[in-house]
């Protein structure tokens, strides 16, 4: 679960940190070069940005269950909702993501809001008080991309070192230990992060020279290094070429390279490492035949990625239609969903899929029993649905029950 990153951060030499956000229509994923201490990779085809590209801050939208205040309006935990509603107070942000029962936003400024369940001290504000509406995470300044696992949270900082906070009861905070964290701490001695994901009891960081590093929960092979041994501290993933992306899953993990191609590893149990079997994998595998992809994201047990030419795939588990194929059968493989060809950027929640589109549409399917796929029957959702009364979308993000969307 990651936040992408914002487009047009500065440093302070003048130079993008990172432009993620401009996927192309046409065309290979490609690495761009690293710019200052924290570096930058940025996926897309040659032929130049896609419609849709960011345009500046904007506000978080959320509908879905409010049992902890992840929807950050200040309604009454009691709420569910199927439409879209902004976040209190926020007009500024330019990244966000999902946690199981929060959510954080990074703003303009480089600072960064969290509301929702704080349980583990996930919100990162010294307490574990619960928060309907967004509060300021302390001590931290000049962040330029936000992410979540189920119950902690990560960010990366301009000068490429990585923070976390909340939950870390099987080490996944990197620290050494198992004890919980109120206010971020430095994850790990790095210098050179570029992106961070999380997934449900697991730390991932990309570094510069394209290679990732996993803390956490391995006791499925989550952190890709061949073994299931608990990592508290910061272990390499083998057997990866040059990444460029990464995504976390509830105990999986998904590998962009800068060939366009996929790699997975961790649990497997209804496909979702896309290998054709159920067998888990305790290093990463490349996903055979998917090529050309330029985006992937991961929910609790399926998998996506957006191909280059704006189509989708998606596999694993299906059983509340998370894979958005007008059935619920769970798929070993990746197989086409129909009825979008203009896709940019894949997110997921627990069991639900997320896709914006060039235009900035969103696109919903899956588990909608709290309204979280956007339907108000609270039916499943079969097949990809778009969003009502959103038009200019550029990041998204979910938890267990929820949905994000960032609206420029």
């Amino acid at each position: 679960m990651r936040g992408k990153w914002a487009e047009g951060q500065l440093d302070d030499r003048g130079t993008a940190i990172h432009t993620r956000r401009t996927l192309l229509a046409t065309g290979l994923a490609v690495v761009v070069a690293a710019c200052g201490l924290a570096g930058a990779d940025a996926t897309g085809a040659a032929a130049g940005a896609a419609p849709g590209a960011a345009k500046g801050p904007g506000t978080p939208l959320t509908l879905g269950a409010n049992t902890f205040g992840q929807l950050g309006d200040g309604s009454a935990l009691s709420t569910v909702r199927a439409s879209a509603g902004p976040v209190r107070r926020l007009r500024t942000a330019v990244d966000i993501a999902g946690g199981r029962e929060h959510v954080l936003a990074l703003m303009a400024d480089g600072t960064v809001r969290a509301w929702g369940s704080n349980a583990k001290g996930q919100l990162g504000d010294g307490t574990t008080t619960q928060h309907n509406t967004p509060v300021v995470v302390r001590g931290l300044s000049h962040v330029v991309q936000v992410a979540t696992g189920h119950y902690h949270s990560m960010v990366v900082r301009r000068n490429g070192t990585a923070w976390v906070w909340g939950y870390n009861g099987l080490g996944q905070l990197g620290d050494g230990t198992t004890a919980n964290r109120k206010r971020p701490k430095r994850y790990g001695r790095f210098t050179d992060v570029v992106e961070a994901a999380g997934g449900r009891d697991m730390s991932f960081v990309l570094r510069a020279n394209g290679t990732v590093w996993c803390s956490g929960s391995n006791q499925n092979g989550e952190c890709g290094d061949g073994t299931t041994v608990r990592r508290t501290s910061p272990v390499r993933v083998r057997s990866l070429p040059r990444v460029v992306d990464i995504a976390g899953g509830r105990n999986h993990a998904l590998a962009l390279d800068a060939r366009g191609r996929v790699w997975a590893w961790g649990l497997n149990s209804s496909g979702q490492l896309g290998l054709g079997t159920t067998r888990t994998r305790t290093l990463p595998r490349r996903i055979p035949g998917l090529t050309h992809v330029v985006d992937v994201a991961a929910g609790a047990e399926h998998s996506v990625a957006i191909l280059a030419d704006g189509r989708v795939r998606a596999w694993g588990e299906n059983s509340r239609g998370e894979l958005g194929l007008g059935t619920t059968a769970d798929r070993r493989s990746p197989v086409a969903v129909s009825g979008i060809t203009n896709a940019v950027l894949a997110e997921c929640g627990r069991d639900q899929t997320i896709v914006i589109t060039t235009r900035g549409s969103v696109y919903l399917w899956g588990w909608n029993n709290n309204g979280q796929a956007g339907d108000p029957s609270l039916a499943d959702v079969l097949r990809p649905r778009r969003l009502r009364g959103v038009s200019n979308a550029e990041d998204a993000g979910g938890g267990q029950a929820y949905t994000v969307v960032l609206e420029r």
